[in-house]
């Protein structure tokens, strides 16, 4: 372990082989698993839990071809009090995350991400650049959130969900947005929501929709495409 630099508080127990890099800040009664590295001037909450062979506050890559260039200037990751962090996580810096978030193993989590209180990341999801989610949102195993998207208060996301922010697949010159999930909306396992759209306050997508189009408030929509479900008196039961 090498920590010459980073301030430990009172009561945290570190695995084998733990790398903590200068100013790195760590709060009280933590624990860290085997073979995590948390990178310079990351800040930890007292109570968290990491897993095994966890990356916290990793600087994000480019290249030439990227559309969506990383942000030069990042602020360091800052996770809150009593968060769990399952093994293999990788949570880049410049990403907030509250008290009592819930993250499952071999998540994934980019730059520029607020996470809401008492908020479930899912095991084997990925997030997104510039993506803000509320507090008590649920997203399931195997889930990809996109960049540029909003996620608010107590959604839940199913399992193996999939959402996009490029309406031309990389040919044009469209704003990046990803969908907009408003308030207390569902959305059901192995849905797919395309870029740009409006998931309104407590409506339901199906399970395996393909949403094309903004869906209302207190709607359900099924199929591919979604269209909303039809009531008794519309079917003429």
């Amino acid at each position: 372990m090498n920590e010459s630099q980073g301030k430990i508080g009172r009561n945290v127990r570190l695995g084998e082989g733990v790398v903590i890099e200068p100013g790195a800040v760590i709060g009280d009664d933590v624990t860290i698993g085997h073979y995590t590295v948390i990178k310079s001037g990351t800040v930890i909450g007292n109570g968290t839990s990491i897993g095994d062979l966890v990356v916290l506050g990793k600087l994000p890559a480019q290249n030439k071809k990227m559309a969506l260039k990383p942000a030069q200037e990042l602020v360091p990751l800052s996770i809150g009090n009593q968060v769990k962090i399952g093994s293999h996580v990788v949570i880049y810096r410049g990403v907030s995350i509250a008290d009592d978030v819930l993250i499952g193993d071999l998540a994934s989590i980019r730059e520029r991400v607020v996470i809401g209180e008492s908020s479930i990341v899912g095991r084997n999801v990925t997030v997104e650049p510039k993506t803000t989610i509320g507090r008590r949102v649920t997203i399931q195993t195997g889930s990809y959130v996109t960049s540029d998207m909003i996620i608010e208060d107590e959604v839940f996301i199913g399992p193996c969900c999939s959402t996009s922010n490029d309406k031309y697949m990389g040919r044009g010159n469209y704003k990046h947005q990803g969908p907009v999930i408003r308030r207390r909306a569902r959305i059901g396992n192995n849905a797919t929501l395309l870029p740009g759209i409006i998931i309104g306050e407590e409506s339901v997508v199906g399970a395996g929709s393909v949403v094309t189009k903004d869906v209302p408030d207190g709607e359900t929509v099924v199929g591919n495409p979604a269209k909303p479900i039809a009531s008794k008196k519309e079917r003429g039961s």
